[in-house]
C-alpha cells in the first residue's frame, strides 16, 4: 500500500475530490470507503485478507456530472493503476471490438508504466552522473595513456585532462553546452514483421512470441548527430533502463495491479438487455456474462505473467436513461453492491464549477492568456450569467453537463485567442463583463435550435 493512502481518512480523502469536483457528496463518499478499505484489507490478519472482497460500485447519472472523473481523481489519490474502458466497445461474438480480458491487459501496463516512473526516479542521479561521463567522452576524451613529464604549472597530462573535464562537466550542468552538437551511438533493433504457421494464435501467446523474438533479434548501433540536449534525454533512457531491474518491476506492478487496481467500466447501461430474446439483446447479454468472471475474480494472462482480479475495484458507470440498472443480469448486479446515483448539476454548481477547481476552466485560461503575457480577469456576474446560460442550454436541450461550460468558454474567448498576439499586444489586461457575455451569447440562447452548441 502506499504511504500516501496509510495517512489518509475517508474525510480526507473527500476533501481531496472536493479541490476538482464540484457536489456529488455520496459518490466522493462511496469511493473513499472504497479505497480506504483497500488499506483495512492489507492490515488485517493474514488468514482473512484473502476474503475481504471489495464492494465494487455502480454510478448512475447523466454525461458529464463527474463520474469518469470521480474515479480518475480517486486513483491518483491512490497513486495506483488506473484504466477505463467503454463496455459498448466490447462485442460478444470473435471479439471484433475488443476482449473483454484486453482491460485487465490495460490495467497491468499502466502499473508497469508507474512503477517504472518510480524506479527512474531512485536511480536517476546515478544515471546522470552516466550520461554526463559518455557525453565528456565524447568531448573530451580521457588519456588513455600516463605521460610522466610534467607539462605545464607542474602538473601531468593525466591531471590537465581531468581538470579540463571537470570544466566542461560544470558547464554540462549549467546548460551552457545544450545546443553544441554531438555524434552519439544509438541502439536500434531491427524491426520485421512476424508471421506464426498454424492455426489461430491468442494475443498474449503472440505479444510473448513477439518480445522473445525481439529480444534474440541483434541490437544494431547507429550513429546520429544531435545537440548535447537531445543527446542527455536518449542517453538518460538507455543508461536508466540499464540500472533498473525488470524483474522486480514486472512484480511490483503485477502486485500493484492486483491489489489497488481501478478499473472503470464506463456506459455499461449500453450492454442491458431490454428483455428480448434475440439480435443486439443476445449480443448485450453476451457481453455481461463475459464481464462476470473478470469482475468476480479469475486469473489473466498478460504478457507480463498472470493476474489475479479478485481484489481489483471495478467502478461501472452508466446514464440509464433507456434501461435501469435492473436490466443487467443477475450475477453482474450483484458484483456491484454499491449503487450510487450522481445528482444532475443545477446553476449554482456551475457557478462553482467555474470558480472553486484547481483546474477550473476560468483558471485555465488565465493560464494560457499569460503565456502571452495578457491578464485576464472575470467579473463576478459574468461568471453567474455564463452559469445560468449553461444551464439554460442543458435544460433547454441534451444535458451534457459541465461539459456544455467548455462550449460556452470557447465561444465567449475564441475571438480573444485569436487577436492574441496580433491585434492584442503582450501586457495588455482584459475584463469580461456580464455584458460581453450577454452580447456574445445571449442570442444563443434565445435561439431554440441550439444548433451551434452541441459539442
Amino acid at each position: 500500500m502506499t504511504k500516501k493512502i496509510e495517512n489518509l481518512t475517508p474525510g480526507q480523502i473527500v476533501a481531496e475530490l472536493d479541490k476538482y469536483i464540484i457536489g456529488q457528496t455520496e459518490a466522493k463518499k462511496n469511493v473513499a470507503i472504497a479505497l480506504r478499505n483497500r488499506w483495512r484489507r492489507m492490515n488485517a490478519p493474514a488468514d482473512i485478507q484473502q476474503e475481504i472482497i471489495p464492494n465494487n460500485i455502480l454510478m448512475i447519472g447523466s454525461t458529464g456530472v463527474g463520474k469518469t472523473e470521480i474515479a480518475r481523481r480517486l486513483a491518483k489519490i491512490a497513486e495506483a493503476p488506473f484504466t477505463k474502458v467503454e463496455a459498448s466497445k466490447f462485442t460478444e461474438v470473435g471479439y471484433v471490438g475488443r476482449d473483454v480480458e484486453s482491460m485487465v491487459r490495460d490495467l497491468v501496463e499502466q502499473s508497469i508504466n508507474m512503477v517504472k516512473s518510480t524506479k527512474k526516479e531512485e536511480v536517476k542521479l546515478r544515471a546522470q552522473e552516466a550520461v554526463e561521463d559518455k557525453i565528456l567522452n565524447i568531448l573530451i576524451p580521457p588519456v588513455t595513456q600516463k605521460n610522466p613529464d610534467l607539462l605545464q604549472d607542474g602538473k601531468t597530462e593525466s591531471e590537465i585532462n581531468q581538470e579540463t573535464r571537470e570544466a566542461f562537466r560544470e558547464k554540462l550542468r549549467k546548460g551552457d553546452l545544450d545546443h553544441r552538437k554531438i555524434e552519439i551511438d544509438i541502439a536500434q533493433v531491427s524491426a520485421a514483421p512476424i508471421g506464426v504457421m498454424g492455426g489461430p494464435i491468442d494475443e498474449v501467446s503472440m505479444m510473448n512470441i513477439q518480445e522473445m523474438i525481439g529480444g534474440m533479434m541483434p541490437k544494431n548501433k547507429k550513429k546520429r548527430k544531435v545537440t548535447i540536449e537531445e543527446a542527455r534525454k536518449i542517453l538518460l533512457e538507455e543508461e536508466s533502463a540499464k540500472l533498473i531491474d525488470m524483474d522486480e518491476v514486472k512484480e511490483e506492478a503485477i502486485w500493484k495491479a492486483e491489489n489497488l487496481g481501478i478499473i472503470f467500466i464506463d456506459e455499461i447501461d449500453k450492454v442491458a438487455s431490454s428483455g428480448g430474446k434475440s439480435g443486439p439483446d443476445v449480443s448485450r447479454e453476451g457481453v455481461q456474462r463475459d464481464l462476470l468472471p473478470i469482475v468476480e475474480g479469475s486469473t489473466v494472462n498478460t504478457k507480463h505473467g498472470s493476474i489475479k482480479t479478485d481484489h481489483i475495484l471495478f467502478i461501472a458507470a452508466g446514464a440509464f436513461h433507456v434501461s435501469k440498472p435492473s436490466d443487467l443480469i443477475p450475477e453482474l448486479q450483484g458484483r456491484f453492491p454499491i449503487r450510487v446515483e450522481l445528482e444532475s448539476l443545477t446553476e449554482a454548481n456551475f457557478l462553482q464549477i467555474l470558480q472553486t477547481p484547481k483546474n477550473a476552466l476560468t483558471k485555465q485560461y488565465k493560464a494560457m492568456l499569460e503565456a502571452e503575457d495578457v491578464t485576464l480577469a472575470f467579473h463576478e456576474d459574468a461568471l453567474k450569467e455564463m452559469a445560468a446560460i449553461a444551464y439554460q442550454a442543458n435544460t433547454e436541450m441534451e444535458n451534457i453537463g459541465a461539459r456544455r461550460l467548455q462550449t460556452v468558454m470557447s465561444l465567449l474567448l475564441n475571438d480573444i485567442l485569436f487577436d492574441v498576439p496580433e491585434r492584442i499586444a503582450a501586457g495588455t489586461s482584459l475584463e469580461i463583463t456580464r455584458d460581453m457575455v450577454k452580447e456574445k451569447l445571449g442570442n444563443l440562447v434565445k435561439n431554440k435550435d441550439l444548433s451551434q452548441y452541441i459539442l
